[in-house]
């Protein structure tokens, strides 16, 4: 009888724990969605202020980047444990295939 009280506190335990860890999930998602959110805005309001191009494509060029990697390590979960080979893979890509097209920009544009 006595390690049945046991096995319900240790679940009881084990669901606040996994409660609290969602919560904390959903927290982040939503942050993350609402900055997401605001970045857009900012690009809209930016091609709606009608500026330079040149000015225009980079800005919406980095709010994309930066809606990419919140994309990735959030919703695709690469915050949670065990996934650090696979970023680190997946970064290491992003920044090798950026290293190419601003090498070839670069060689084009100059």
């Amino acid at each position: 009888m006595a390690h049945d009280t046991h096995d319900i506190h240790r679940s009881r335990a084990e669901f606040e724990f996994i409660k609290r860890k969602r919560a904390t999930e959903m927290r982040s998602q939503l942050t993350s969605f609402a900055m997401m959110i605001f970045l857009t805005l900012i690009a809209f309001t930016v091609v709606a202020a009608d500026f330079s191009n040149y000015l225009i494509v980079p800005i919406i060029l980095l709010l994309a980047a930066i809606q990419v990697v919140l994309q990735l390590y959030n919703f695709m979960h690469m915050s949670n444990k065990g996934h650090g080979m696979m970023a680190f893979f997946m970064f290491s890509g992003i920044f090798v295939a950026f290293t190419i097209v601003l090498t070839m920009v670069t060689i084009v544009w100059w």
